[in-house]
């Protein structure tokens, strides 16, 4: 065999590693931004008409997002937070559309005092996608159903589904993210049921039942 003919074949064989390594690369970085996005990839997908540029806008994401300074608050102001809640949902028995729009205002003043940016809401949810993505949607459905109910367009019924859309991010941005505590400060799995056990308090799903929602609105019939 000529020297020339194992050049070429060795420099196929360069280039059908390095084509290997590089589709091994895109898959483990879609993987790893499927992980991180949840819904919200595939929200970007459809609005950005494909994977590649879906991809390019998220990683765009995640480098403004290390931009920002960003802090957990600590157990007090989380347990005043959820106080401030309880009241806002109690005063959904008399005035739904009310409530939702405090709920609203509460989740922003949350972001604020997490270091996140409060005006534009395309600019908070690209954001908040980075580290919440699995809850984001929900505050889309429930910024979506207050501002239909901002001109009468919501029933009671959807304005509920609003509140636990909104109470989902609440809580996912009052929680600490597990891997951000150190090993020695990690609880039992009876510690983190309790609010201020430093651990993540998952957020009801979209399809779950707001039992003291249900309440209110039974004594409100």
């Amino acid at each position: 065999m000529s020297t020339a003919v194992m050049v070429v074949i060795a420099v196929i064989i360069i280039a059908a590693a390095a084509a290997l390594a590089f589709l091994a690369w895109t898959r483990a970085r879609t993987h790893r931004l499927k992980r991180r996005f949840g819904p919200e990839y595939d929200r970007a997908v459809r609005q950005h008409g494909g994977r590649a540029a879906a991809e390019r806008e998220l990683l765009g994401r995640e480098r403004r997002h290390r931009e920002l300074e960003l802090h957990d608050l600590d157990p007090r102001r989380r347990e005043q937070y959820r106080e401030q809640w309880v009241r806002v949902q109690e005063r959904f028995v008399d005035a739904p559309e009310s409530a939702v729009e405090q709920a609203d205002r509460l989740v922003g003043v949350v972001m604020g005092e997490r270091g996140y940016p409060t005006a534009g809401f395309e600019e908070k949810a690209a954001h908040l996608s980075v580290e919440h993505g699995r809850t984001l949607d929900h505050y889309r459905r429930g910024r979506d159903i207050g501002e239909r109910a901002a001109g009468g367009q919501a029933s009671t019924e959807e304005l509920r589904q609003a509140m636990v859309h909104y109470r989902a991010l609440f809580e996912d941005l009052l929680s600490v993210p597990e891997q951000r505590n150190a090993p020695e400060q990690r609880t039992s799995p009876e510690q983190r049921t309790a609010p201020d056990a430093g651990a993540r308090v998952p957020g009801p799903r979209a399809g779950d039942r707001d039992d003291d929602l249900d309440d209110e609105r039974t004594a409100r019939s």
